[in-house]
């Protein structure tokens, strides 16, 4: 692989952290399908790319010095 992206960008950590803990609920009684564990992980990862964005945006609006 020569293509370098950071750990939360990866729909495969969310997806096992996602797997984790819905075997977690699932201990407690609480039920998540397959399908439910596909969505969270797209939305989760969605998200963070929007959240990372984001900030970039604000930390350029208020950086006190220029860009060259």
């Amino acid at each position: 692989m020569s293509d370098v992206k950071n750990w939360y960008q990866s729909r495969t950590v969310w997806g096992a952290l996602i797997a984790i803990l819905a075997s977690l609920a699932h201990a407690i009684g609480v039920e998540v399908t397959a399908g439910d564990q596909a969505e969270l992980a797209d939305l989760l990862v969605a998200a963070v790319g929007a959240a990372g964005g984001l900030m970039a945006l604000v930390g350029r609006i208020s950086a006190s010095r220029r860009v060259k």
